[in-house]
């Protein structure tokens, strides 16, 4: 073997490691924008499929302060659950509330000590979170089930989720699992 064969293989070998390992690191994500209503998959920064109308909380999205506020609640979240027997069709949950709700909560004295250790410990174990906290739960994606699409098309108006049609769940399904990462922004 000449040292030219040798400098072909180990560039091949190189760009073949860096392209697995570049690979490696993108990951199926979700990514919510709550000003343009749009809800994207992606890998890395590559968009796999788009949602062009979302619904969220009547009050909007936000800091959701507590149970019942109707707000969407901005932030990282990872999948925790699914449901296909929910009132609203599919149901994907999200570990809400996160660590930094309840860190949060906590320091303005929305939750005590206790309350915040069941949560973070929750986390910590890769388990769900209490969802019956004052900072409220089953927050995720969700269908209609028998739901108004023509409400759907026009208003906010869920609990605090953010909302798709029972077709688009069907899609949005097939690109998420347990863990996958969910950005509310």
């Amino acid at each position: 073997m000449n040292i030219g064969v040798l400098g072909r293989r180990w560039l091949a070998v190189t760009l073949l490691g860096s392209w697995l390992s570049s690979s490696a690191e993108a990951q199926v994500w979700v990514q919510v924008d709550t000003k343009a209503q749009t809800l994207q998959v992606l890998d890395g920064e590559t968009v796999l499929d788009r949602f062009d109308r979302v619904a969220l909380g009547v009050a909007g999205a936000g800091l959701k302060q507590r149970r019942g506020d109707d707000k969407t609640p901005l932030g990282s979240f990872r999948v925790g659950w699914f449901n296909s027997q929910s009132r609203f069709g599919l149901f994907i949950g999200l570990d809400y509330p996160n660590r930094d709700y309840a860190e949060r909560a906590l320091q303005d004295g929305r939750i005590d000590s206790q309350t915040y250790g069941r949560i973070v410990a929750a986390l910590d174990a890769g388990r769900t979170p209490p969802q019956d906290t004052p900072l409220g739960g089953q927050i995720g994606i969700h269908g209609l089930g028998a739901g108004n699409p023509d409400v759907h098309g026009l208003f906010n108006w869920t609990n605090g989720c953010v909302a798709l049609t029972d077709a688009e769940m069907r899609r949005l399904v097939k690109w998420v699992e347990a863990g996958t990462r969910v950005e509310i922004r």
